[in-house]
């Protein structure tokens, strides 16, 4: 007990940085599609500048790691994190569609670069038997953070032009935790390709959702707030909104990770599919007012937000032991982050020449495809099933080694529980 006691107290560091970082990512990620609407940037065009964001973070999945093997941990947090500061900076100074692109696509790779390194750090300091409590308070933390990160949209009008030097402090607080932190650095390991069409063929419901997942959310972030300030032209709202959706994702982890323990990954998947298809279409032909649009963000959050662990779990479910688990989930992560990629480019060209409407028909259509798939599977027999696991809906190739169900003990004892 004080074994476990000591090692959170010397990992709360790097909770606070992780805590400081998701409030500045959150912030901007929503503000930046809200900024370009206000000085009349296109639809189609702000979808471009989010999706330069993803990729940036899918090409720091690949090419990240060897800078912080080459220079360590501290040096590489600081080094991403200033980044991270320029760029937040640069969108205040000059407002360039192009630039503000590039600019983008930097602050991608240098924040999954932050994720690396935390979550690396999280799984040096977790043994087997705390891999789970670490984890839950990783994902706690994040969307609590998040959630914080949106109620600061809520700010005077005037003082708008100061949103993205909040951001840059933020993210200069989370280097304060961890330019004090004795913690050890750990190894990381190379990334390695993958096959995408083997992988298809191994864990095709898995590969589907992350797929999916990815798209939602990160149309959730990228290209929701653009609607509803079309709706309400109100930051008061927005802020509340995406709060509210984020927190309905929090609060879903646990019932309908509980749920897909008992019943089966297929099922849970195929009925949040259903249920993101039914909440979509109810922002279509529902009357719009405050009430109404923060419940039905709650819905949103708690369909979306679950679809990634519980694909996750499914993958758990059905690779057998001679495979590299760690492996596959980190192209599941990869995969996840394409969605995301593409979902802010086809949303944009959705709004410049179908109308505002096209994201919930986008989304309904991508929920019921899911449900269909999914049910179109087979089912994992109760002894072959691993158990739900929480993760955090933005996490980097690191996140797979810090899951506890690679620890088989801990998966048995979690059954037995179940």
């Amino acid at each position: 007990m004080q074994a476990t006691k000591s090692v959170f107290i010397a990992i709360s560091s790097l909770f606070f940085s992780i805590g400081f970082l998701a409030i500045g990512y959150g912030m901007i990620m929503t503000f930046i599609g809200l900024f370009l609407k206000e000085h009349g940037t296109s639809d189609m065009v702000i979808g471009l500048i989010n999706a330069a964001f993803f990729l940036g973070a899918m090409a720091s999945s690949i090419f990240s790691q060897k800078i912080i093997t080459n220079v360590g941990h501290i040096r590489s947090f600081v080094t991403f994190a200033s980044i991270m500061v320029i760029t937040f900076l640069l969108h205040s100074m000059f407002l360039n569609e192009f630039f503000w692109a590039l600019l983008r696509l930097i602050c991608g790779f240098a924040y999954y670069g932050l994720l690396i390194i935390l979550e690396s750090w999280l799984n040096e300091k977790s043994s087997n038997e705390q891999r789970g409590q670490i984890l839950a308070i990783y994902t706690t933390v994040f969307y609590l953070s998040n959630a914080i990160g949106q109620l600061l949209l809520n700010i005077d009008e005037d003082l708008d032009h100061i949103i993205f030097s909040i951001g840059a402090v933020l993210v200069l607080f989370s280097v304060v935790f961890i330019a004090m932190t004795k913690i050890k650095e750990p190894i990381l390991k190379p990334f390695e390709r993958y096959s995408f069409p083997k992988l298809y063929n191994v864990v095709p419901l898995a590969l589907t959702g992350s797929f999916i997942s990815g798209f939602l959310v990160g149309g959730f972030f990228t290209m929701i707030p653009l609607y509803i300030i079309k709706l309400f032209d109100s930051k008061e709202v927005l802020s509340f909104f995406m709060a509210f959706t984020i927190l309905g994702g929090l609060i879903s982890q646990w019932p309908i990770g509980r749920l897909s323990d008992i019943y089966g990954r297929r099922k849970l998947i195929a009925i949040t599919g259903f249920f993101t298809t039914i909440v979509s279409i109810l922002f279509i032909v529902l009357p719009s007012n405050n009430i109404m649009i923060y419940f039905l963000g709650v819905l949103l959050g708690a369909s979306i937000f679950c679809i990634y662990p519980l694909s996750l779990s499914r993958a758990n479910d059905v690779i057998d032991e001679n495979k590299d688990i760690v492996e596959i989930c980190r192209a599941l992560l990869f995969v996840y982050g394409t969605g995301s990629f593409i979902a802010p480019i086809i949303i944009g060209l959705g709004f410049n020449y179908l109308g505002y409407q096209t994201l919930f028909i986008i989304f309904a259509v991508l929920g019921v495809y899911l449900a269909l798939y999914s049910l179109s599977k087979k089912r994992v027999a109760d002894d072959d099933m691993s158990v739900f696991v929480n993760v955090p809906v933005t996490s980097s190739s690191v996140m797979p080694e810090i899951d506890p169900r690679q620890d088989q003990d801990w998966v048995d004892e979690q059954q037995k529980v179940v």
